[in-house]
């Protein structure tokens, strides 16, 4: 297994030489480019939208209208019985 590893760093490898992409190619990458930078600018602008939101409903001290019900109220817990089985 070494000596396979030896004759392959031995063997001179080619420069790498890269495709040359189609007009059809080119556009289809730039398109695609715009795209993703479109998408995460929308994204960024939500992100802008939704903290000035927040912010504004912090500065004017506004709570949320309906409380959800906790899964750990506060308080002690009730004392349940044990079963047999799990002792």
């Amino acid at each position: 297994m070494v000596d396979s590893a030896k004759e392959q760093a031995r063997i001179p490898q080619e420069p790498h030489q890269p495709e040359a992409l189609s007009w059809s190619g080119f556009f289809g990458t730039v398109l695609y480019g715009v795209a993703v930078s479109l998408g995460l600018a929308l994204l960024w602008g939500m992100e802008v939208v939704r903290n000035i939101y927040f912010g504004v409903l912090d500065r004017f001290n506004i709570k949320p209208r309906h409380r959800r019900a906790s899964a750990f109220p506060p308080g002690q817990p009730r004392k349940r019985p044990q079963s047999p089985v799990s002792n």
